[in-house]
C-alpha cells in the first residue's frame, strides 16, 4: 500500500494489537502492551509521503519508537489519519484526544523525546 497526499505534516495512525505483548521500545524501555486500538500522532516536516509508507514497510531497522511497536506480529496499522500543519500539531492531537476522553496516555517518553511542548507521551490508548 502506497500513501500520497501534498500539503499534510501531522497525522495519527491507529494500531490494532491484537493480543498482549511486551515489546522493548528503543532506549526507553520495555512495556507491555494490552490489546486493544493504539493512536500514535506524528508528524514530518519533509517528505511526508515516505514516512507514512515507512511505516506501512515492516522490513525496516527500527530507528523512532513507532517502528519497534510496528514490529510486532500482533501490531497492525487499521487507519491512517492525516493533517495539515496549520490545523493540529502532534501535541494538538494527543490533546484532543485525551480532553476529550478518547484516550489515555500510554507508555510514557513514547514518541515524546524530542517533543518541545514537554508531552508526556505520543502515544494513546483508545478507551
Amino acid at each position: 500500500m502506497t500513501v500520497q497526499s501534498n500539503s499534510f505534516s501531522t497525522y495519527s495512525l491507529h494500531i490494532q494489537i491484537s493480543r498482549k505483548v511486551k515489546i522493548k521500545i528503543g532506549k526507553i524501555g520495555t512495556f507491555e502492551f494490552p490489546k486493544g486500538i493504539y493512536v500514535y500522532c506524528g508528524s514530518a516536516r519533509r517528505n511526508f509521503d515516505a514516512r507514512i509508507n515507512r511505516h506501512l514497510n515492516r522490513n525496516k531497522k527500527s530507528h523512532w519508537h513507532i517502528d519497534y511497536l510496528l514490529a510486532s506480529k500482533y501490531s497492525k496499522i487499521i487507519k491512517i489519519e492525516k493533517f495539515q500543519l496549520s490545523e493540529h500539531t502532534e501535541c494538538t492531537l494527543v490533546g484532543k484526544y485525551v480532553s476529550n476522553i478518547l484516550a489515555e496516555i500510554f507508555a510514557v517518553g513514547f514518541g515524546a523525546s524530542d517533543c518541545k511542548n514537554r508531552c508526556k507521551s505520543h502515544l494513546l490508548k483508545l478507551l
